[in-house]
This record gives structure tokens, sequence and C-alpha cells, in this order.
């Protein structure tokens, strides 16, 4: 005799759960976002307005921040120091996928010997205080002549940068199918075909995600910017800080100053936002 079962009724104590960790997930992102939109607001607003205390929420609104940060209003320009955040960011970004693919390839798809140590090593020299290369790396910028050279940062954010990449797209190329690797090989293809055409094709969305994380490392470092650049080869940052002054009223300038810097970040992480979740799925589900 067949037998029925009744439907499952869903429990109020499961939804009531839900319920309470969508309202946690939504007081989660307006704590993260109010910080953006005030600073968002505060660049619109003159520095008396924004100086004010409490804040001035409904204080007329001006471009006059805005003005000072494009040099409009007799200031310094700005689009020098962009253009060497952006050449510098690029550059070292592209080196760095040059460098980690190969290197990632040899970890995963043909791994060598004691390949997690390798790794491990990778990432250990992220755990090194910046503080403390600070000093031998401005004395041997020093000595070769590249103070104040945007090529001395490029080098430097490729180094800094390449021990994260490798470890990413290792994880992301172990993905790739050996099967395909091996009927490319078979039929004469050498490892620059292979890496170019097989592997990159398919690992795309790790490989766009590791760029975009190795882009926002190089356009937001200042610490190393600031003392080994100066006028020539000065990025974003350094020039933010030129608006902190000891005396007299900055914070709207520093607001509007802040926006546009990070648009470009801000920009590139949205057109890639699906490489970027594809590409972080991959290398976290085996």
């Amino acid at each position: 005799m067949a037998t029925t079962t009744a439907p499952r009724r869903s429990r109020p104590h499961g939804r009531f759960r839900g319920a309470a960790l969508g309202v946690a997930a939504w007081l989660a992102g307006i704590v993260f976002v109010l910080p953006v939109l005030w600073m968002v607001l505060t660049s619109f607003h003159s520095e008396a307005d924004a100086a004010t205390n409490p804040p001035s929420v409904a204080a007329a609104l001006t471009l006059e921040g805005y003005r000072e940060f494009f040099g409009l209003t007799g200031g310094a320009s700005p689009w020098p120091s962009l253009i060497n955040s952006m050449t510098a960011s690029l550059v070292s970004t592209l080196l760095t996928l040059l460098l980690a693919l190969p290197a990632a390839y040899a970890l995963s798809i043909r791994p060598v010997r004691k390949w997690t140590d390798v790794l491990f090593f990778f990432l250990s020299t992220k755990m090194l205080p910046l503080v403390a290369a600070l000093l031998p790396i401005y004395l041997f910028a020093k000595n070769t002549g590249l103070l104040d050279n945007i090529w001395a940062l490029v080098i430097l954010y490729t180094a800094m940068n390449l021990p994260i990449a490798v470890w990413m797209m290792q994880s992301f190329l172990s993905e790739v199918p050996v099967a395909i690797i091996e009927a490319a090989q078979l039929d004469g293809a050498r490892l620059p075909t292979v890496l170019g055409r097989v592997v990159a094709p398919i690992a795309l969305p790790g490989i766009a995600a590791t760029a975009l994380i190795c882009f926002i490392f190089s356009w937001n470092e200042l610490m190393f910017a600031r003392v080994l650049t100066g006028v020539v080869a000065e990025t974003a940052p350094v020039f933010l800080t030129t608006f902190i002054t000891s005396q007299g009223l900055f914070l709207a300038k520093v607001c509007a100053a802040s926006l546009v810097i990070s648009l470009p970040v801000l920009a590139a992480g949205f057109a890639a936002q699906d490489k970027l979740v594809q590409g972080l799925s991959l290398g976290a589900v085996k």
C-alpha cells in the first residue's frame, strides 16, 4: 500500500534566521558604504562647511574642492601624477602577469618537487615588513640613479606583486584540464603557444582577477612612492598628501582628491567584476 508524505513546511525559525542574516548583511553594507558616501558629500562642500562640528549635512554644494584639485585656481596640476600612477600600475601589472604565468604553470600543470614549499617561500616574502626594506631599496636606488624615476617603481611593484600573483594563479591553473594541454603538445605546440593559446584563454577569469588585485596594490602604494620619488615620478597618492597642511582647511580638497584618485580603481573593479568573481570562485572550488 502506497504511503503519502505530507509536504514539508518551512519552519518559522528558519525564516527568522534568514531575515536576521539579511538585515545583518544590509547593516554591514551600510557601515562600509557610509564613510564613502560621506567623503563624496564632503567633497562638494566648501572648506568652511566641511570643517563644521557637528558636520553640516545640508550645506550648499560647490565644486571648489575639485577646481583646486585640478589646478584651476592656480595650484599644481594632478595630471603628471595620475599618468605616473597609471604607467607604474599598468606596466608592473603586465610584467607581473608575464612572469607569474609560467611560474604558476610549473607549479600546477607540471609541478616541481616540494611545490608547496616553493609556494610558502613566495608567500613568506610578503610577511616582511615593508619598512624593513625601505633603507636598502633607497640606497640601491640612490647608487644606481633611479631616484625620482618611474621605472624604479615599476620594478619595485613587479617584485612586490609577483609572489601573490604566483600564489593566486597557481590555484587557478590547477583547474585547467591536463588532457587539453597534452593534446596541444601532441599537435606540436611549444610551451609559449600552450601558455598563450591554450592555458591563458581557459584561465582568463583567474588571470583577470590577479591582474585587478595587482593593479589595485600598485595604484594604492604610498610608502615607497613617497620615499623614492620627488617631482618627476610623483604618483597620485603622493600628490594627495600635498593637500594636508599644518595650517588652513583642507578636508574638502582631500575628499575631492581621494574620490578622483579612487575612480580608476573603482572603474577597473566594476568593469572586471564578473571576471573577478569567476576567477576567485575558480581558485576556491576544488
